[in-house]
């Protein structure tokens, strides 16, 4: 008998389509007509439904049958104990689900949950590199002279013999270095056991024994954790080279959030890459909007079109191990919050 596969998040057909080709072992349940409507390609939360009573009992018995899921449940996704009894895996759209797992109950491992990481990786190299591009080459300058009509000869600096600090030398931290190292950046990483990262990054360590004043860019790609909440204080901010440049791509609550904008505002920092804020999304009036030399994104830097394509291969590939008895990529690992 096959398995019963429900699709949490709206998918394309041809996708959907796609699942049901490759795997053959798993009946699919997919009413795109329940789920939240996408408000662009590969939007994994859009606008809740107003459901009818009679549509809420339809949903409630997708719940019951499904065995397996895309994404979580996005209408009562606290209560999954009692309306998905037969749960056993979910396959999540988010790389970073830790919080999230945490928040709805996901502590002892009674349904596996397995995380889409690597498949932003690309997208949040883009948009490390499109930022720290934009002030290293002083794009802000060139549209000012621009404006001004003002043709003024003079140098600028390069990305080419920097030094990075990637801290969170996952499959983001990787992809962010392998794009650094192309441009000439050497990059040092740092990663929660001892292991050896390897090429591209030159060095290997904890963050303790890191000198934050080494290097002209700090990229965060951590996962949040206990371990890493708040974790860039203001100390370390102060203990970065003057002039230097920070990408976060992690979490807000990871970074101290004052203490960059007094940076920034002191000139410490010539400029930071947001793709996360705390909180989310970031009221009006919030001290972030109207920080100097920062570019912020509402958190969609990895919401490209090709997202879902690359998440379906992902979970295809994890499809086929768990039907053939292996191990499955990306599991989620509650003790360890990511």
């Amino acid at each position: 008998m096959r398995q019963r596969l429900l699709i949490g998040s709206y998918l394309h057909e041809d996708l959907v389509a796609k699942i049901a080709r490759e795997v053959p072992e798993v009946e699919i349940i997919n009413r795109p007509d329940l789920l939240p409507e996408p408000q662009f390609p590969c939007d994994h939360w859009g606008v809740k439904r107003q459901l009818s009573a009679a549509q809420v009992a339809e949903w409630q018995e997708c719940l019951a049958r499904a065995e397996l899921m895309f994404d979580f449940d996005w209408w009562n996704p606290s209560q999954w104990r009692r309306y998905s009894p037969k749960l056993k895996w979910i396959q999540a759209t988010q790389a970073g689900v830790g919080a999230r797992a945490t928040g709805l109950g996901h502590v002892d491992n009674q349904v596996q949950i397995t995380t889409a990481a690597g498949v932003h990786a690309k997208p949040l190299a883009e948009f490390a590199l499109a930022g720290l591009l934009h002030f290293v080459r002083q794009v802000p300058a060139l549209e000012e002279m621009k404006a001004s009509q003002r043709w003024t000869v003079g140098p600028s600096n390069t990305l080419f013999g920097q030094n990075a600090l990637i801290i969170g030398a996952g499959s983001i931290g990787r992809e962010i270095a392998e794009t650094l190292d192309y441009f000439g950046v050497t990059c040092d990483g740092t990663s929660r056991n001892a292991r050896q990262l390897g090429a591209p990054f030159r060095n290997s360590m904890p963050l303790a024994e890191c000198d934050l004043g080494n290097y002209e860019i700090i990229v965060l790609s951590c996962p949040l954790t206990d371990e890493t909440r708040g974790m860039f204080a203001k100390q370390m901010f102060s203990s970065m080279k003057q002039g230097a440049f920070i990408v976060n791509l992690s979490r807000g609550a990871v970074m101290d959030q004052t203490a960059l904008i007094e940076a920034l505002e002191t000139g410490r920092l010539a400029g930071a890459v947001l793709d996360v804020a705390d909180p989310e999304p970031l009221p009006s009036g919030h001290p972030l909007w109207s920080a100097p030399n920062l570019i912020l994104s509402p958190h969609t830097a990895a919401n490209v079109n090709t997202e879902n394509a690359r998440i379906v291969d992902l979970f295809v590939a994890n499809l086929r191990r768990y039907f053939s008895g292996r191990e499955l990529a990306n599991s989620f690992v509650p003790s360890r919050g990511y």
